[in-house]
């Protein structure tokens, strides 16, 4: 069973073919651009698809349909793995916002395409792009079923006292205010592979798991399931970020309208765009504040520092949320490549059972390891995340069911 999975952010498409019955990563791809004379698309096809390994095809893609086309003519062309579009079983798309309405995948009806777009204000940037891959989809696979997968929709598990915020009950009823929570399909994924490696169901595990990229979320998973999460009602709450604040006082942006004339587009922008490691020391890459930090900059310094410390305030808190943990997850760019971030979130946890061995720290550069120290009671995972892997699982599952 062949199944293709899609991603559409606003001038972007992000493509991933499976081959099911094993679990085996056909091709890849990524158009970028889109919509500009200076779009491309790179392809890459992996042994045993006969298939030249790469290919990057620079030429000027309209729009998303003409993407998902090109797309479709590397995976079908000479020597790729499918034949043509009848050799796609299924199409899985990631949705960025489901709502309170979708708690779990989701074949793709007009009553579901009617609910994206209902809580497309909770989202205005992404359900657009991911309902025009949906669209584009559609009319090429016409045979194919489509399951929509929701990356909130792994949080809709949260108990109400932790979803809810102090506001009028009513207000939060009405307009749809209360925390959502983001990354949960990396979340999920990542929380099922550290489940294997503890040897037990999911359904029995208690974890912390740590997603670190530009974006960085924290979860508390009781049994399996989410019950609580570091983002909030839109992805600017929880960790200090690449380029996002993370939490901070809502006074300040009306402070800051007040005091610095500022408008409310402007402070938009500044939370989420302006702020974060890139407002603290001018640099939203770790690597770059790594390189700083060695060359003794007190601005990339006090960056590195209050980033570690908030992801180490979320850890500790969700620890207490949870009662007892069996294990703490890092994961994305950041989790499963930096040893440094990760040692520096758990530093002074150890009467928590939490105590990092050191060189196995160090080793976990993009593989899954263990790098907690033997025999404490916590144990400590680094796990790449494959949120692709787990939509295209997702859709498997929601079409058996």
């Amino acid at each position: 069973m062949n199944v293709l999975v899609l991603n559409c952010g606003s001038s972007s498409l992000k493509y991933r073919l499976f081959d099911m019955a094993t679990e085996t990563e056909l091709a890849q791809g990524l158009a970028e651009r889109i919509g500009s004379p200076q779009s491309r698309l790179t392809h890459t096809a992996f042994p045993g698809t006969h298939q030249e390994a790469g290919r990057t095809v620079e030429e000027a893609i309209a729009d998303h349909g003409a993407a998902v086309d090109l797309a479709l003519s590397l995976l079908t062309g000479p020597g790729g793995p499918v034949a043509g579009p009848s050799g796609i079983a299924a199409v899985g798309h990631r949705v960025v916002h489901g709502g309170s309405r979708f708690s779990q995948p989701v074949v793709v009806t007009d009553e579901v395409l009617a609910g994206i777009r209902e809580v497309t204000p909770l989202a205005p940037l992404h359900n657009p792009a991911n309902l025009t891959g949906i669209a584009a989809a559609m009319a090429r696979f016409p045979d194919a079923p489509q399951v929509a997968v929701f990356d909130t929709a792994f949080h809709q598990t949260m108990p109400e006292y932790a979803y809810l915020y102090a506001l009028p009950y009513e207000l939060c009823e009405k307009y749809g205010i209360r925390r959502y929570g983001f990354h949960g399909i990396s979340h999920r994924y990542i929380a099922g592979q550290a489940a294997a490696m503890l040897g037990k169901p999911l359904a029995e595990c208690d974890l912390v798991t740590v997603h670190l990229g530009n974006g960085d979320s924290v979860c508390a998973v009781k049994k399996g399931k989410s019950v609580d999460t570091s983002m909030g009602m839109t992805p600017l709450a929880g960790t200090i970020m690449g380029t996002r604040s993370g939490d901070l006082d809502p006074e300040i942006g009306l402070f800051l309208q007040r005091q610095a004339g500022m408008d409310e587009a402007a402070v938009d922008d500044l939370f989420n765009r302006k702020s974060g490691l890139l407002g603290i020391c001018g640099s939203s890459d770790m690597r770059d504040i790594h390189r700083r930090r060695k060359d003794g900059d007190a601005r990339a310094e006090l960056a590195f520092a209050m980033f570690a410390y908030s992801i180490r305030k979320y850890i500790g808190a969700y620890i207490a949320a949870l009662g007892r943990v069996e294990a703490v997850v890092f994961t994305a760019g950041i989790g499963e490549h930096d040893p440094a971030t990760r040692e520096a979130a758990l530093t002074g946890m150890a009467e928590r059972g939490i105590v990092l061995d050191v060189e196995r720290n160090r080793q976990a550069m993009g593989q899954a390891l263990e790098i907690g120290a033997a025999g404490a009671a916590v144990r400590i995972f680094a796990v790449p995340t494959n949120e692709e892997l787990e939509i295209a699982r997702q859709t498997v599952e929601t079409l058996a069911a």
